[in-house]
């Protein structure tokens, strides 16, 4: 007997996995794409025990995908290899989207791409089964692989343990799986583009040529996924930047982003935002030094750990970094004071300006960059304030998600291995439980990612899901042991001793940047009123309507809206023709008719036209939608409007 999904299921001696998904009738390649034998990823063949917990995972499942992708990452590598035995394989990883895999002595463009599509579409018909292949030790491997410098250099590192290879067909590659059990159930597989990448991610190392793909176990699931790539290009943050003129990035400044006065406007209604939430929260803001002495990064544990991405300079013939993280300035601020209980919860926020380096390869616009501004907030607080504290972020990132129109779904991760952490066990139960419990007040589902916590803590991820299905992962609630203790803060009990403060680290747009990045793309570049940067603008018909229309626009602007008027020398449809591509959300004509009738003729981004309206029909219902910050329009009907 073996346990499945709470109930007992009887096989025979020796039955393996594969039995359990053909007993099941798993038979649709997405149903079984890994499976867990007492919470570890196991390969189909391994055997099944009496009482084993077993978890059959599809590929819809985080590490269904991981299993499924590995695996065609190896039948990327074979089909290389066929057509190119000179190459070299390296490693192949899944990623968030497909995997790639890098090779040595491979010179190779995207016009090879077709060909090396048609040898792996002959691999997958020839159907191979996948071998797991044990070695007797370190050595036995490193004979095996003698003739690749890349899998011996690996081998040489790699920990005391099992050395493992698979093998499909004539193909055989060190890796530690598990992976499919055939290859019969990739039904679709898609090469997207290739380019070079140092070995390890090294720039003094060699460069490798690297070849990125993804497969579904479904033809359809891939011409899905290559729609929603030609949805995401027209939705492309950069794109619009340039459309909307919102930033840019300077060859003198690479990954440091200068934001125009168009994106200056949605920067700002972005802060003005948050502040205001987190102002009726109670949450107090600071300001930190942008740059401190490595005496402050050693205490903290970033000079020894992420020096190398800190951009660092002398003064004075001392070494100061530029802060990578604003956490440390904070435990400075908290530092500066004695603390009562009586003080608890202290919220402090701060919206700070870090640096970090990355490698250059990595730059996307502001999806990755070196010079960002994240929206911390450490929260200090006594054991019994976890759960309500807790509840009280998740409170502010749901008011802040939702009024973006942003579904978001939460993950647990708990403590890693026990030597890899700090803190004592109570430590750990306590801030785990706190979390756990305020996650099942809150009522929604979350997914519970098992050791996958910071050494310092548990942590609640969010990932929000935009216009487009697609999953990022924005703001983060931690629970964090380390740094009061490295800075030895205390408050005073009720009781006269001195304690350590239990302290909760959370961002919750995470980078500003990013998430500007994400809402562009969300929306498409069609922002919502209170966020459009050209919300309305007036569109003259001749010279002579032009001192009527500058009125008019004064009126708009006392009440706090932005609004520019049209009065050059271009026909109407042109000047229409413009404001909807630089999506302006409500254009207003002026010809002799509304002139006349102190009236202007309203329409929409969208082309929808709602008539003649006078300024306060007009100005009442928009009012209403940039304060209530709506993301769809609050006009009604011309009809419904008197002039």
């Amino acid at each position: 007997m073996i346990k499945y999904q709470g109930k007992e299921i009887e096989l025979e001696e020796g039955a393996s996995g594969s039995d359990l998904v053909a007993k099941l009738s798993l038979n649709d390649p997405a149903l079984a794409a890994a499976i867990k034998i007492n919470g570890e990823l196991r390969d189909f063949n391994h055997p099944l025990n009496p009482n084993d917990e077993v978890e059959i995972l599809n590929f819809n499942d985080t590490e269904g995908k991981e299993v499924f992708w590995h695996t065609s990452a190896h039948v990327l590598a074979q089909a290389v290899l066929r057509l190119w035995p000179d190459a070299q394989p390296t490693i192949g990883p899944p990623i968030e989207n497909g995997f790639y895999y890098d090779f040595a002595n491979l010179e190779i463009s995207e016009e090879d791409l077709p060909k090396i599509e048609k040898e792996i579409k002959k691999i997958l018909g020839e159907k191979h089964k996948t071998k797991r292949f044990v070695f007797q030790g370190r050595d036995e491997a490193i004979k095996r692989f003698s003739d690749n410098p890349y899998k011996v250099e690996l081998l040489k590192e790699f920990p005391d343990g099992d050395f493992t290879a698979y093998e499909q067909g004539e193909f055989f590659d060190l890796c530690r799986g598990p992976h499919l059990p055939n290859l019969g159930k990739i039904k679709a597989f898609k090469l997207m583009k290739t380019s070079g990448a140092y070995w390890r991610g090294n720039s003094e190392r060699e460069m490798l040529t690297r070849i990125y793909g993804i497969s579904f176990p479904d033809r359809k699931m891939l011409q899905d996924y290559l729609h929603l790539l030609q949805e995401a290009k027209k939705r492309d943050h950069r794109v619009w930047a340039n459309k909307l003129n919102l930033f840019s990035v300077s060859e003198y400044a690479a990954g440091m982003p200068i934001i125009h006065p168009n994106g200056m406007i949605i920067w700002n209604r972005l802060l003005e935002f948050w502040r205001a939430l987190h102002a009726k929260a109670n949450y107090q803001e600071i300001k930190t030094p942008a740059m401190m002495s490595s005496e402050l990064w050693q205490r903290s544990g970033h000079w020894d750990h992420y020096r190398e991405n800190m951009y660092t300079c002398e003064i004075d013939e001392k070494e100061f970094a530029v802060k990578p993280m604003n956490c440390p300035g904070c435990m400075i601020y908290f530092g500066a004071h004695s603390h009562s209980y009586r003080e608890f919860p202290l919220r402090i926020g701060e919206i700070g300006h870090v640096h970090r380096h990355e490698l250059s390869g990595s730059l996307n616009g502001l999806f990755r960059v070196r010079s960002f501004h994240q929206d911390d907030a450490h929260v200090f607080m006594r054991p019994s304030q976890i759960k309500d504290e807790i509840l009280a972020v998740l409170k502010l990132a749901d008011q802040i998600y939702t009024t973006f129109g942003l579904e978001y779904h939460l993950e647990l991760s708990t403590r890693p291995e026990k030597e890899k952490t700090i803190g004592t066990d109570q430590e750990w139960e306590v801030a785990t439980e706190g979390l756990r419990s305020a996650l099942e007040e809150w009522g929604a589902p979350y997914q519970l990612n098992e050791g996958d916590g910071a050494f310092y803590g548990p942590k609640i991820d969010l990932h929000v899901r935009d216009a487009l299905g697609r999953s990022w992962q924005c703001g983060t609630i931690q629970l964090d042991m380390s740094l009061p203790q490295r800075f030895d803060l205390n408050y005073t009990e009720q009781d006269g001793s001195q304690q350590r403060p239990i302290m909760i680290h959370r961002a919750l747009y995470g980078s500003i940047e990013r998430f500007f990045a994400i809402i562009i793309e969300h929306f498409g570049g069609k922002f919502p009123l209170w966020l459009n940067p050209m919300p309305i603008r007036l569109i003259c018909v001749a010279d002579r309507h032009n001192e009527y229309a500058h009125k008019f626009k004064e009126r708009v602007q006392e009440k706090g809206l932005l609004c520019d008027v049209d009065d050059g020398q271009e026909s109407v449809s042109k000047k229409i023709r413009s404001a909807q591509i630089e999506q302006v959300g409500y254009m207003l004509t002026i010809g002799d008719q509304e002139l006349e009738n102190n009236t202007v003729t309203v329409r929409t981004r969208d082309n929808v036209v709602h008539g003649e309206m006078s300024f306060d029909a007009f100005i009442e219902p928009v009012l209403e939608e940039y304060t209530t910050r709506s993301l769809t329009s609050r006009l009604a009907n011309a009809s419904d409007h008197s002039k």
